[in-house]
């Protein structure tokens, strides 16, 4: 049984200028202990559809429309507030994508990692003290008990970024949700925070969900991938069968987007366009307009997710047909 099994996930937002449809039908598993990656633009509803799960779509305008996300036997999206939030924070954490604003500037640094422990956990604050401090130092930040008494501001980006991993994993949780976990560190940071959780995942026995736009970094530390676009999986496949073999053509632009794929002398290659009006209602492909393979019906039906081979499936018509 997945330890997680999201089908149909549907969010939309109710704006004033119309209903923005960020996340449509999205449906993803992962097994325990497994890491998955998350890949698309900025904008293509990998966020969105995490917090989803977590209940923290801001309402109004967000609304979860459609869709069932099975967690050990619970539907987050159905279970009560109550429910939810003896979930979150203890049996799933999250590493927000920005550790600046997530993390409270009014707050010690030590009072927000001893939080969820007293929360969750019930331990006195000279329990929840002691295990900070070994989660400080598991994380890679020394003198744990003098950096407790810290306000954010004092620490460096790649310094809150761990604090962050800490506090999401201060709980032990079963998932992990870690939404651009390396944005705005420089590469050296970046190869570190990522061995950290790899280690960390092997040590906890944990599953991850890796979000993010770098396909550099998925390539490796997961062993399945979901391709994003306008709020929709186009493909999913094995890491390995992914890179070797991309089935869509928006996963094949993304690739040909690397720049260790370019070739010396020639301009980088770019995918043309931009993505769609999530407002506007989409009554195609929604990467037809930038998709060089795209035919007429293309533009007049949507393509619905399914499988090639098993673990492998892709929402194109025409590698659905044998034509690509």
């Amino acid at each position: 049984m997945p330890l997680l099994d999201v089908h149909e996930l549907t969010t939309h937002f109710h704006t004033r200028e119309g209903v923005v449809r960020a996340v449509n039908g999205v449906s993803f598993r992962v097994e325990p202990g497994e890491t998955i990656g998350i890949v698309g633009e900025s904008g293509s509803g990998k966020t969105v559809a995490s917090l989803s799960l977590l209940g923290l779509i801001p309402a109004p305008p967000g609304r979860i429309e459609n869709g069932t996300a099975l967690f050990d036997g619970v539907d987050l999206l159905a279970c009560g507030p109550k429910t939810l939030r003896s979930i979150r924070g203890r049996a799933i954490s999250m590493i927000f994508q920005d550790p600046m604003t997530a993390l409270n500037p009014f707050m010690r640094v030590g009072d927000q990692l001893m939080e969820p422990l007293q929360v969750h956990q019930g331990l006195s604050r000279r329990e929840a003290r002691t295990r900070v401090e070994e989660m400080l130092r598991l994380v890679g930040i020394q003198d744990g008990a003098r950096n407790l008494s810290a306000w954010p501001h004092e620490f460096s980006g790649g310094m809150r970024q761990r604090v962050m991993i800490a506090m999401a994993l201060i709980t032990r949780p079963h998932l992990l949700i870690a939404d651009e976990p390396t944005t705005a560190l420089d590469v050296t940071i970046q190869a570190q925070i990522l061995e950290l959780l790899a280690r960390l995942q092997r040590e906890l026995g944990m599953a991850v969900i890796l979000i993010t736009h770098d396909l550099g970094v998925v390539a490796r530390v997961c062993r399945r991938i979901y391709v994003m676009y306008a709020g929709q999986v186009m493909e999913s496949a094995a890491t390995e069968a992914l890179f070797a073999q991309p089935r869509h053509p928006y996963t094949e632009a993304l690739l040909q987007s690397l720049p260790s794929t370019h070739v010396k002398g020639e301009p980088l290659h770019t995918i043309p366009g931009l993505p769609p009006d999530l407002i506007a209602p989409i009554a195609g492909c929604p990467f037809a307009p930038r998709c060089a393979s795209a035919t007429d019906r293309c533009t007049r039906g949507a393509p619905t997710l399914r499988e090639l081979v098993p673990g492998r499936a892709t929402a194109c018509f025409r590698v659905q047909d044998g034509e690509l």
